[in-house]
Formats: C-alpha cells, sequence, structure tokens
C-alpha cells in the first residue's frame, strides 16, 4: 500500500445516515415459502475455537488529526449510535517529540473498556541506512547494529505512554516489513535475528511484523525457528489483497500455540474518497470480517477510524462501511468463543457464530441478490429469546426483538444484500456469572447480594483517590466497571469515570485499607483475584497486595464503605457480577 493511501484526504463527507428501530413485542415468524432452498445453519456451541479479542482501528493524529470527544464516544461506546470499537492502533512516531499526540484518544478507549496497542513504521533516523533494493538505491533499512537502540526506543515509547496514563496491551517490532517502498524494509532473516536476540528486552507484549498482505515467507520463519517464536505473543497481519483462499494459516495452527493471532490493519474493498456508504458495496466489509473470523484471526482492525472510506465519515457520523463493521463489534465482544456454524448453507450466505456471557451471536451475510428465508438450529444449549439487528439498503442496525422460537433454533428472513445478527439468550446460563476463569472481559455492575448493594465510586466523581463505597442501585457511570483479565491470573476492574481502576489505598496491607480508585497504571495494589464461594455466581474479590489473603469488604457498621480486610467468606465480603453496557 502506497503512502498516498494515508494521507489526510481534506474533503467533508456531507450526510448523516438516520438509524431506523424496528420494534417487535410478540414472537415474530419469518417463515416464508421461499425457504426451500439450501440447509439449514446449524451451530454447535460446543464446539469452541478461538477467542476474540476484539475490532477497532487506527488514529493517526499526525496524519489524519486526532478524533474529537464526540468521535471517541462513537467509536468506542457501545450504545446506540456507537460503534462498540474495543480496538485501538496508534503511532510510535520515529520522532518522541511527538508522542503525545497519541495519549488524549488512547486513554479515552481505555477508559471506555478497549486495548490500545502500537506500531512504528520507521526507527530514529539516526538507525537507518539506504540500500539497494531490487534496483532501488535509497531503499530504507535499520542499520545491523543498531538493533539494541531500536529496542530501546520501542521501550521507551512503552514507557513515555505508561507515564502518561496509557497501559499499551502491546507493541508492534514493525509495519508491513514486506512493503517498505515509503518506510523501512525488512526481510525474513532480519527479523528473525532482532526477534531471537534484541525483542526480549521489550517491556511489552510484542506483536510480530505487521504483514502487508498475510506474506508467508516472511512469516513462516518465525514459526520455524522457536528461539524467535518464544519472544513473540502476537502474529499481526494485513490483509491488503489478499484473496480469501489465502486466509488460512495451517502451519500457525500447528506451531502457534499459545500465541495470538491478529489482523492489524485494512481497508476493504477500497480507499476511494466518499466511498464509505456506497451499496452493496459496504456490505463487503462483513464478507471479509468473516473470512478473517472463520480462519481463526483474533482481531479486525480498520485503517483510519475517521475517514471518507471507513467506519466514521470525516463529519464523525457512522457511514455503511462502519453499521456493517458493528455488526460484529457490538455484539461479539473481548473474550467471546467462535463457534462451530454451518458456514455456507445456502449460495451467497456466509455465517459465523459466538458464544460468551451467556449468549450465542450469530452473523448472516446474505451477499446474493435474493431474499431467503433461513433456518437456524442451535445445539449445545438452550435459547431463550433471540433479538434480531439488520443493515441492509435502507436499515442500520434495525433492531427486531423477540423472534419466534422453533426446535430450538428459529426461522429469519435475510433480505438480499444484507446483513443480519441474531443475539441468543440462552436458558442454562443467567445473567450472574458462576465461574471465574470464563468471565468475559466487559462492563458489569458489582453486587453484594446480601445487602443488596452496588460497588460504586463516591459522588459518581471521577478523582485520584477517590472513595469506592457501596450504594443503591442506579445509571451512574460510578457503578460501571470494566473486568479485564490479566495473563497472570489476576485482574483489573476500570471506573467507567475515566482513565481510574480500581485501587488499593497506598497499596496497604492491612485491615481496613481504604478502597478508591487512583490513575491507571496496573500495579499490585489495582490486581485482584476472583475467588469462587459456596453460592454459585458470588466471589470474593482478593487483593494482590495480601497475596489473596485479604479481600474487599463491605462494612457491616453503616454497609456502605468498602475496605479491605482478611477474607472468610462473610456475606460482606461476597459479590456478584452483573453484565451491563
Amino acid at each position: 500500500m502506497g503512502l498516498q493511501f494515508k494521507k489526510p484526504i481534506k474533503a467533508l463527507l456531507a450526510g448523516v445516515i438516520m438509524l431506523s428501530l424496528m420494534l417487535g413485542v410478540f414472537p415474530i415468524s419469518e417463515k416464508k415459502a421461499e425457504a426451500a432452498g439450501g440447509s439449514d445453519a446449524v451451530i454447535n456451541l460446543s464446539a469452541k475455537y478461538q477467542e476474540i479479542k476484539g475490532f477497532g482501528g487506527m488514529n493517526h493524529p499526525s496524519w489524519a488529526g486526532d478524533l474529537t470527544a464526540g468521535q471517541r464516544e462513537t467509536a468506542f461506546g457501545n450504545n446506540t449510535n456507537q460503534l462498540g470499537f474495543s480496538v485501538l492502533r496508534i503511532f510510535i512516531d520515529s520522532d518522541s517529540r511527538n508522542w503525545y499526540k497519541e495519549v488524549p484518544t488512547a486513554k479515552a478507549a481505555i477508559a471506555k473498556g478497549a486495548i490500545v496497542f502500537a506500531t512504528p513504521w520507521n526507527p530514529p533516523a539516526n538507525l537507518l541506512e539506504t540500500f539497494n533494493h531490487n534496483g532501488d538505491t535509497k531503499a530504507k533499512r535499520l542499520r545491523h547494529d543498531k538493533y539494541a537502540e531500536y529496542a530501546a526506543h520501542i521501550n521507551n515509547f512503552v514507557m513515555f505512554m505508561k507515564n502518561n496514563g496509557v497501559n499499551l496491551y502491546a507493541v508492534s517490532m514493525a509495519n508491513e516489513p514486506d512493503y517498505g517502498h515509503d518506510w523501512t524494509w525488512w526481510n525474513a532473516s532480519e527479523i528473525v535475528t532482532f526477534l531471537k536476540y534484541y525483542a526480549g528486552s521489550i517491556n511489552c507484549r510484542l506483536i510480530a511484523p505487521e504483514s502487508f498482505s498475510y506474506n508467508k515467507n516472511i512469516m513462516d520463519p518465525i514459526l520455524n525457528d522457536s528461539k524467535a517464536l518464544s519472544n513473540v505473543d502476537i502474529v499481526g497481519t494485513h490483509l491488503y489483497g489478499t484473496p480469501y483462499s489465502n486466509f488460512a494459516w495451517p502451519l500457525f495452527q500447528q506451531k502457534g500455540a499459545g500465541k495470538q493471532l491478529w489482523m492489524t490493519e485494512v481497508y476493504y474493498p477500497n480507499s476511494d474518497q466518499n466511498s464509505a456508504d456506497r451499496w452493496p458495496e459496504a456490505l463487503g466489509v462483513s464478507e471479509h470480517i468473516h473470512n478473517a473470523m472463520v480462519n481463526n484471526l483474533q482481531t479486525y482492525v480498520w485503517w483510519y477510524i475517521r475517514r471518507s472510506y471507513s467506519p466514521m465519515k470525516e463529519d464523525g457520523t457512522i457511514s455503511k462501511r462502519g453499521y456493517c463493521m458493528a455488526q460484529y463489534s457490538k455484539f461479539v465482544r473481548p473474550g467471546y468463543k467462535r463457534v462451530m456454524a454451518t458456514e455456507k448453507p445456502n449460495q451467497g450466505v456466509y455465517v459465523s457464530a459466538y458464544t460468551g456471557d451467556g449468549k450465542a451471536v450469530i452473523v448472516a451475510v446474505n451477499k446474493s441478490s435474493s431474499s431467503i428465508s433461513q433456518k437456524f438450529t442451535v445445539n449445545g444449549q438452550n435459547i431463550g429469546t433471540v433479538d434480531r439487528y439488520r443493515t441492509a439498503s435502507n436499515e442500520n442496525l434495525a433492531k427486531t426483538s423477540n423472534l419466534a422460537l422453533t426446535d430450538n433454533g428459529f426461522w429469519a428472513y435475510l433480505p438480499a444484500n444484507s446483513v443480519s445478527t441474531f443475539v441468543c439468550t440462552l436458558k442454562s446460563s443467567s445473567s450472574v456469572n458462576t465461574n471465574p476463569t470464563t468471565l468475559a472481559n466487559g462492563w458489569y455492575c458489582i453486587k453484594n447480594p446480601a445487602s443488596g448493594k452496588y460497588l460504586q465510586v463516591t459522588g459518581n466523581k471521577g478523582a485520584a483517590g477517590q472513595n469506592v463505597e457501596a450504594g443503591a442501585k442506579s445509571s451512574a457511570l460510578g457503578q460501571k466497571w470494566y473486568f479485564r483479565k490479566l495473563d497472570n491470573g489476576y485482574c483489573t476492574l476500570s471506573s467507567a469515570l475515566g482513565d481510574y481502576m480500581l485501587d488499593v489505598s497506598g497499596a496497604g496491607t492491612s485491615d481496613n485499607t481504604n478502597i478508591g480508585i487512583y490513575h491507571a497504571y496496573s500495579g499490585d495494589a489495582q490486581q485482584f483475584k476472583l475467588k469462587t464461594t459456596s453460592k454459585a455466581g458470588q466471589f470474593g474479590i482478593m487483593t494482590k497486595v495480601t497475596n489473596d489473603k485479604s479481600g474487599l469488604h463491605l462494612r457491616v457498621v453503616d454497609n456502605t464503605n468498602v475496605v479491605q480486610n482478611a477474607y472468610w467468606e462473610g456475606t460482606n465480603q461476597v459479590w456478584q457480577f452483573e453484565p451491563t453496557n
């Protein structure tokens, strides 16, 4: 991809897409006479595949201008007229004087529960040299004696962001090393050398170089070198020009155990100016995501979040491409797992399915020019209710509630050139998760069942050191906590009030140490472990600073303030997690 695709476009796109709602009250039967062709789409919830890490896009203030506060809400919020993005990609500038530009949107994304990762295009200029690359005598590469300094440069960015309130989930080694026409080239040997001998010094999860078009020639050598692979946490790729037949990667399935596989950049099918609302062209985005997911990719990250060909148009409104992406991002949440599904039950129909939070989520793309009535059958758990959200030529995430159930399945009408998401509640699961190991990353209200009160920030005020207490249930942001599992078995609980986490005050270890919120840095005082109790769905919230000996404790004297105390599974020490938006 040439640099011309990554320069700011000044033209603004006029027009606003109106969200239409189709609200149903009674179960709706959708079986039609034309349903005879094809086969059932069978979903098997017991056959699970990759964990979904999320959907999102790139913010690049230096090239395209920063997102506004309102646009950040649209991108990373998950309410009406919001995209529900849970992944943000940012830029590691070769000049550290520009790093500050990445902070505001990254902090806002994290406050909404998103993960943030960063990618460098070039090393600092003093680490580069020119060489002859297929006749181009001005091609750039990292000097072979500067690998250690380059690793230090990446580390410095990680620390800069952390010191400014952004804990990066991961950093990449390089952007598109196989397409260095406008940035830095890397060959397979250089990549493996850096990973083997220098990448281990980087203090963050590391993404192996993000190929331009899923080029296995530069990626296979990483998998075939155990030492290089040991320093990689995530294998990333872009999908520019990659045919669907090349989306599968058998070698990764064979040798990539314990590693994540991410799609970290694409626009599809083109970057034509003002193309975001073309229909049915925009539906290709949903088909493209489908093919990425069924081939075991765990993220889907668009190029610029806001662009005239992107999920968000230049005026900040969601585009048709955005609605097609939101059919996944709003409902297939981080921590969900893809499950077995009949991928092509009818000509032109593509189905994928996911489960998490007591739900089955089915996405069906009808790329054909004919309407189809499709039967869906769910095996593995019983369905309670089914809601549908649909985007078509004249619909944008239009909701229909309460589709009629039959034989643990349902019929659904798929208009020509449309994408539908079916959110199925499962009867055997409740709104309260009973197993801390399967609790999905996401937003929760945290209740003490004995008192009926919820963990909340006093005064609903986001400020470092603000107290945490328990109060009657409300819709206040101060009662919403983003649960994120860490690789070490602990979790963090981020407040919806901003870039703050639940925190043991002063990292104290004694009884009656106060619990509050503090700037997010994910230290031991902000790490907790859920402990199962004798009552299903109720957990002790143990503190890492006490080596899990103490936990969150609602003071009996007033049933209001929350402190840290030695744990004995008292009724004032157990909590349950209720999913929320």
